[in-house]
């Protein structure tokens, strides 16, 4: 049976997340073994009685062949920690999904996105700055990436999908369950130009707590969120907050002080993220100008064992290129052309007085990245 079975089969398990997998990869070795282990093994690789016992239920339950062909059926593509082209930008967060299904496609130029996510009491103001900026970014070669809600959700991905550009969105329910049932047309439109996500398992309805959790999703498929309108109690608040603990930009539109849509955008500038005042804004602080000389140079010229040496010695905190060099073992000379190629591609950035910060992080084992 096909590997990925098994990590459906615990992804159905209620209580096995990411920390509990991973305890059972490092015990196990691998999920095939975990899943036909007896009652006392799986109790000594860490997981509790109830779950246990919950799991044992479920095991008798479920056919993983039938439901693995039901998900092929219906077109939904798996991915796992262990898939290469799991999004890399997901993998690096702190527990991120196990398993993601997905019914369109999940492209490298993807990694170049952005949330846009906002009320769903969208007001005027609102509305113009979500449509300016989703074309904005959708014309410029960044995927839009949001929830699918109503207000500021939808029209992001509309106005991305109506420019030409590729969207997500992200789930709380499986991604044959679409909520709210009006945007059914929007989401396939969505899987035609990118993708509708989940973590939940196809056939999980929408629940009203399945919602905050997916909102780690949405920001860690991301390089920054924009919250455009939110209230005090918003579900964009949520996403902020993800993606400011995850290390991403936070911008947010400035908004009336009368406006009760204004008040959690507002607040969320006040604590520290960017005031959104023009579009280019997003590109400029993401050194994102030249995206399309990026994505192009991406494909055109593929990485090597150079690349990844430099990569491990890069953070996001400047390092000057003699001690990049001492680091890596490599001459000044084979090191300064390869950073020149390495910016080009949007891996890496001069910062001034030869200081360079790496834009991304070099690949790991999935076994020993953010799921301990």
């Amino acid at each position: 049976m096909d590997e990925k079975a098994y990590w459906i089969g615990f992804n159905l398990v209620k209580g096995v997340g990411a920390v509990r997998l991973q305890g059972l990869l490092d015990f196990f070795g691998n999920l095939e073994m975990a899943w036909n282990a007896p009652y006392d093994a799986l109790r000594q690789a860490g997981l509790s009685e109830k779950i246990v016992e919950q799991f044992l239920i479920l095991r008798k339950q479920v056919d993983l062949s039938r439901i693995m062909e039901r998900i092929d059926q219906a077109g939904i593509r798996v991915f796992t920690w262990s898939d290469e082209d799991y999004p890399r930008r997901l993998r690096e967060i702190d527990q991120s999904p196990p398993v993601l299904y997905c019914k369109g496609t999940i492209e490298p130029e993807d990694e170049w996105a952005v949330a846009v996510v906002g009320t769903r009491r969208i007001s005027a103001y609102g509305r113009q700055v979500t449509q300016e900026l989703s074309a904005f970014l959708a014309r410029r070669g960044v995927t839009v990436v949001s929830g699918l809600a109503r207000g500021v959700d939808a029209l992001a991905h509309q106005t991305a999908i109506q420019n030409g550009g590729r969207t997500f969105a992200v789930l709380g329910s499986g991604v044959d369950k679409i909520y709210p049932p009006e945007h059914r047309k929007l989401a396939q439109e969505i899987s035609e130009r990118g993708a509708v996500i989940s973590d939940y398992a196809p056939g999980t309805p929408p629940d009203g707590s399945n919602f905050p959790p997916r909102n780690r999703i949405i920001s860690g498929l991301t390089l920054a969120t924009v919250v455009i309108e939110a209230g005090e109690t918003s579900g964009a608040l949520i996403t902020a907050n993800f993606a400011a603990n995850q290390g991403r930009d936070v911008f947010a539109v400035p908004g009336s002080i009368y406006a009760p849509q204004s008040i959690g955008a507002n607040r969320l500038i006040q604590d520290g993220a960017r005031p959104l005042l023009k579009m280019d804004d997003v590109l400029e602080s993401l050194n994102l100008q030249n995206i399309f000389e990026k994505q192009t140079a991406r494909r055109v010229l593929p990485g090597d064992e150079v690349e990844a040496r430099l990569l491990k010695c890069l953070s996001r905190e400047p390092l000057h290129i003699d001690e990049i060099s001492a680091n890596s073992g490599l001459s000044i000379d084979k090191v300064s052309a390869t950073l020149v190629m390495m910016e080009l591609k949007g891996m890496v950035q001069q910062v001034g007085g030869m200081n360079y910060v790496s834009i991304q992080e070099p690949n790991e084992d999935y076994r020993t990245v953010n799921h301990a």
